[in-house]
């Protein structure tokens, strides 16, 4: 019972450790790289699709990034959906290829940056927080309901207490981390 609901509840704070190395990817640092583009979605005949399932990146040098699609006729929307993007994009068309020259940023810029990857570490640290809740709430009720000694339980939210702690202090190393790169000139 405790084993179960330990590892649902540490499948849930992995899928939030994993979710803020993707979040973090999309966040801009000094260097050209394609996966700030990973979350923008085209219009393509009508539905919302993957960017990275639209066109093939490369990046020339460390400001530049080249998109070349896969299907000529989804250029234009494909430009559209850059343009629109949070990333803050101007993609040029040469007819074949889209090309992205990502400008300095600029010391005010890295800090509203900073600034985002802190808010998207807590929103992710919220996460863990609330599978241990689901968890500790889970063992309580095992507990009260005699499925489960107090012992038990006590061993199982003194066991959820580790996990969260870990995963709480992976997401605060991979927030110090981010921040560092972002400020970093």
């Amino acid at each position: 019972m405790i084993d179960e609901t330990l590892t649902e509840a540490e499948a849930s704070m992995d899928s939030a450790v994993e979710a803020t190395s993707e979040d973090f990817a999309t966040v801009r640092t000094g260097r050209a790289n394609p996966s700030l583009y990973s979350k923008v979605l085209v219009d393509y005949y009508g539905s919302p699709t993957p960017l990275q399932q639209l066109a093939s990146f490369s990046t020339p040098d460390a400001r530049t990034i080249l998109i070349t699609p896969y299907d000529a006729s989804a250029m234009r929307e494909i430009e559209k959906a850059l343009s629109d993007s949070e990333v803050g994009a101007n993609p040029s068309n040469d007819g074949k290829q889209i090309r992205i020259v990502m400008p300095e940023m600029t010391e005010e810029r890295r800090k509203e940056y900073a600034k985002l990857v802190k808010s998207k570490g807590e929103d992710h640290k919220v996460s863990v927080r609330n599978a241990r809740r689901k968890a500790k709430d889970a063992i309580a009720k095992a507990v009260k309901n005699g499925d489960i000694g107090e012992d038990e339980g006590e061993r199982g939210h003194s066991d959820l207490e580790t996990l969260t702690k870990t995963h709480t202090e992976r997401i605060d190393e991979m927030t110090r981390r981010k921040e560092a790169e972002l400020l970093e000139v």
